[in-house]
């Protein structure tokens, strides 16, 4: 028997970027699908929720996924630049985001055309991975589209003549995902019950195995 979940995943989170090899992982070797639905970042969601942070939280929230991803064997970065314009020392946020709007919008249409794991698997690792300075510049996103089996002309050709209709897939994206029962990315959700974070995806496993998850 097949199962399903959703996968909630955005670029700019460091921990989305540790969970996807796993989830990949997982639909490799099991009888395992993935409704993978991509939402922009929490700045570009929820700008308030940076104005009240707790002043440790961001170094923790530095420290934290730089151990993470080391702790799964990842090279790891924070992306150059990085996908969100913001203040580092304030958090104000930009009014403008055209970094983290085209990659959302990117990713759905990646997704619409059945290749969204991989193609965000590779531009991932183009951000995140410390080998690219400049990710926006050059070829290094048409490079990683290919790898996933894209043309990244076709992808921005069909962006540009629709923004809207993709920029609505990434709002209704984030109100599934607070309808399924949180905020944060990655969440994995399996028959209405959610799973945050790349440190639930054990937990994730045992639950699927209760309902029969096999191998492939």
């Amino acid at each position: 028997m097949s199962l399903s979940l959703q996968l909630y995943w955005s670029f700019r989170s460091p921990y989305s970027y540790i969970a996807l090899p796993r989830i990949i992982g997982l639909t490799r070797d099991y009888a395992l699908s993935v409704d993978f639905r991509i939402v922009h970042p929490a700045a570009l969601r929820n700008p308030d929720y940076f104005r009240g942070m707790n002043p440790l939280a961001r170094p923790y929230f530095m420290q934290d996924s730089a151990r993470a991803a080391a702790f799964q064997g990842m090279a790891f970065r924070r992306p150059v630049p990085d996908p969100i314009e913001q203040d580092p020392t304030t958090l104000a946020i930009a009014a403008e985001q055209p970094h983290a709007r085209r990659l959302g919008r990117l990713g759905i249409a990646a997704t619409e055309r059945g290749r969204g794991l991989a193609f965000c698997d590779e531009v991932s690792r183009v951000l995140w991975d410390g080998s690219v300075d400049g990710w926006d510049q050059g070829d290094h996103l048409a490079r990683a589209s290919a790898r996933a089996g894209l043309d990244l002309s076709e992808l921005e050709a069909a962006i540009a003549a629709d923004p809207a209709r993709h920029e609505q897939a990434l709002e209704d994206n984030d109100r599934a995902l607070r309808a399924a029962g949180h905020w944060g990315v990655p969440t994995m959700v399996f028959r209405g019950e959610p799973f945050f974070g790349q440190d639930r995806i054990d937990l994730l496993v045992w639950r699927l195995m209760q309902h029969g998850l096999a191998k492939r």
